[in-house]
């Protein structure tokens, strides 16, 4: 093998784990805002679909990166992976398709329907988060059958939402103010006992469900050497739980807790990226055995080198621009 061979096959599984990773954050507290509209009055729904409404389409983008190198990379796994996956992948599309038409008919209805859009909302952003957690949940035990794999798959697709509500609820608490601001943070406390309950469950169960993560997250001297990411994650989770607790963050540290459960899931795809690597499909195949022909990547990384710093150029434009506390949505 050449040094291309051997080169682009890793720089597209950076490239496709660092789209899934920017999806699962920055989609991932919309969700979380979707899944607690119900628990809000009809004038902070509207303040709430505001704090996502500049940013939550092109949120999915990254989504569609994600997915779209995995095709074009990688189409021996692409066809692998939404074959095993098919109908919680329809499930998830039914339910941001859902989620999309929701968001866009329930600030234009009148005020009998507008609570069935609401609805629609909830049940949009539930569906997708429950159907991400299964498929997270399938792929990393490497969509091996039998109860103790599908009980496995069960969990994630239960703390996935958990965790989105978390962050959905901090990010509340950095764009709102007021009541809303004081009901986010009950709701980010409710949130936190689920999370650090089913983060401990799958850190215990992972490397009982697959032989491979055991070896690498419990030989020596690799467990001395990962052990700050169970630490760090554990000192993020207790420093959001303490600041929660405190006023302070009413103000000037609104900012914070959503910065610490980012850092949560960062460390959380750290850990899962050492545990699958260099495997595209756990156990079954490799990033090299799954990669397009190497002339075909060279091509295609010309166009992710267009593309890939246009996303992350916007997004940050985006972000910038509509930075600050949110307002209701009105429309002329």
């Amino acid at each position: 093998m050449t040094t291309l061979d051997t080169v682009l096959p890793v720089i597209f599984m950076g490239l496709m784990g660092l789209a899934m990773l920017a999806y699962v954050v920055l989609d991932g507290y919309d969700l979380g805002v979707g899944m607690l509209m119900l628990r809000a009055s009809d004038v902070e729904k509207d303040t709430m679909v505001a704090s996502i409404g500049p940013f939550w389409d092109a949120n999915e983008t990254w989504l569609v990166l994600g997915v779209g190198i995995l095709l074009i990379a990688f189409p021996k796994a692409h066809g692998v992976v939404l074959t095993a996956l098919y109908l919680p992948t329809a499930v998830m599309l039914v339910g941001l398709i859902l989620r999309g038409v929701a968001f866009d008919f329930r600030v234009k209805a009148r005020a009998q329907h507008k609570p069935l859009w609401n609805h629609a909302f909830f049940a949009g952003s539930t569906l997708a988060s429950l159907a991400q957690g299964w498929m997270l949940g399938r792929y990393v035990t490497g969509f091996a059958e039998g109860v103790l794999p599908t009980a496995f798959a069960a969990v994630i697709a239960l703390a996935l939402p958990a965790a989105y509500v978390l962050l959905g609820a901090t990010w509340l608490i950095l764009k709102t103010e007021g009541e809303l601001q004081r009901r986010a943070i009950d709701w980010a406390k409710a949130a936190w006992v689920p999370v650090v309950l089913g983060m401990g469950m799958i850190s215990l169960a992972t490397p009982w469900a697959s032989e491979t993560v055991r070896e690498r997250w419990f030989s020596m001297p690799a467990f001395i050497a990962l052990l700050p990411i169970p630490l760090t994650t554990a000192l993020a989770l207790g420093a959001v739980r303490a600041l929660l607790n405190s006023s302070r963050i009413r103000g000037k540290l609104c900012w914070v807790p959503f910065v610490l459960v980012i850092a949560v899931f960062v460390l959380g795809f750290f850990g899962l990226a050492y545990s699958l690597y260099p495997y595209v499909v756990m156990d079954r195949m490799t990033l090299w055995e799954a990669a397009s022909a190497t002339n075909s990547l060279v091509v295609i990384l010309i166009g992710a080198a267009i593309t890939v710093p246009a996303i992350i150029g916007y997004t940050i434009f985006a972000y910038r621009v509509f930075w600050g506390k949110a307002t209701p949505l009105s429309y002329g």
